[in-house]
């Protein structure tokens, strides 16, 4: 499978590359024809700013934002975000602090805040920061998981997202479906590489894969 690993590089952003390897994996929403590792962008420090300099460029100009929700390993980007959002050149806190948070997750993968957050997200507006959005329907669910809790969900940004918008929010991500054209991601009962008997190669989710 690491045989057909390649390298993508970010088209405005030189500093930023990521690999991916194609093939038939097993996510807990879809089947994906890739596997995208950012693990090298989320934990390396100097790609990990520059990723949150990229992110809040795309977002200048938004409404200030009071909290930032991490999920999928994305602390470290979180923290520089906060950093450029607040005192750095696109500065729409003027100042301001802002929270970086992450939250838990129970059993149906719903976002759990402790009592002791929950001031973090009612009537805050709030920025979803995720490493990589493929069909968008976990966005929606942490969405409607964020409304629970009183948050008011601005913005969406992503350093890997196959889609541009989810009902009506958009994602505002660093590499796209044109950086990686033969990506796709398709419901378990409608994929066509099990239909054809393909056995799957790895089950994938933000931490990494394991192969089958």
């Amino acid at each position: 499978m690491e045989d057909r690993k390649t390298r993508i590089t970010a088209r405005q952003n030189r500093r930023l590359s990521f690999d991916v390897m194609s093939g038939h994996f097993a996510t807990s929403h879809s089947h994906v024809s890739s596997y995208i590792d950012l693990s090298g962008i989320k934990s390396d420090f100097k790609s990990a700013k520059e990723a949150a300099k990229d992110l809040a460029g795309r977002i200048n100009g938004c409404i200030p934002v009071d909290t930032i929700i991490c999920v999928e390993g994305t602390e470290m980007i979180g923290a520089f975000l906060a950093e450029e959002l607040s005192e750095g050149f696109h500065g729409i806190n003027s100042g301001n602090d802002i929270r970086v948070i992450s939250p838990e997750y129970d059993s149906n993968n719903q976002i759990i805040l402790r009592d002791n957050l929950q001031p973090f997200v009612r009537d805050r507006n709030v920025l979803l920061l995720v490493s990589s959005v493929s069909s968008g329907k976990s966005i929606v669910q942490t969405a409607e998981c964020l409304g629970y809790y009183g948050g008011k969900l601005m913005a969406a940004v992503a350093i890997f997202s196959d889609v541009d918008n989810v009902r009506g929010l958009t994602i505002h991500h660093i590499f796209g479906h044109d950086d990686i054209p033969a990506y796709s991601s398709v419901r378990p009962e409608d994929c066509e590489l099990c239909k054809n008997g393909v056995k799957i190669d790895a089950i994938v989710n933000s931490f990494g894969y394991s192969k089958i």
